[in-house]
């Protein structure tokens, strides 16, 4: 979880990358990280600022953090296996969307090498859902 200024500054970063962006697509795609970034972070200053004003998971759910957690991320791996099987059969606009908030998940200086990462992924399954039936 990222803090307000975490969130701020990434979308600064995302800011400078728009006046240096090379063509009207990539400005735009910028420009929806950086109000994607601004956004998160005036969400995570509203729940700082109002924490006392929302409903809290009682005591005992607080010490089985760790157990959700691992929880969660089974939840997750089942679910990026699932799109993944299905990643063929989706929509282009889908994909396209899908691998740019992806993309997006890493530090800022990241996102190149990450997004990288995710296509030779793709690239390399993309063939496993035939091969299956």
């Amino acid at each position: 979880m990222f803090t307000p200024d975490q969130y701020r500054k990434k979308a600064s970063g995302y800011g400078e990358l728009v006046r240096s962006a090379t063509s009207p697509n990539q400005r735009r795609e910028f420009q929806s990280l950086e109000r994607s970034f601004t956004e998160l972070a005036d969400n995570e200053q509203w729940l700082s600022d109002n924490h006392g004003k929302i409903v809290h998971a009682a005591e005992h759910e607080r010490f089985r953090g760790v157990t959700l957690a691992k929880e969660e991320e089974h939840i997750l791996r089942c679910l990026g296996a699932a799109l993944i099987l299905q990643w063929n059969t989706s929509p282009k606009t889908l994909q396209r969307e899908l691998f740019d908030n992806a993309g997006s998940m890493g530090e800022l200086m990241e996102t190149a090498e990450l997004r990288g990462q995710i296509a030779r992924f793709l690239h390399k399954h993309k063939n496993d859902q035939e091969a299956e039936k």
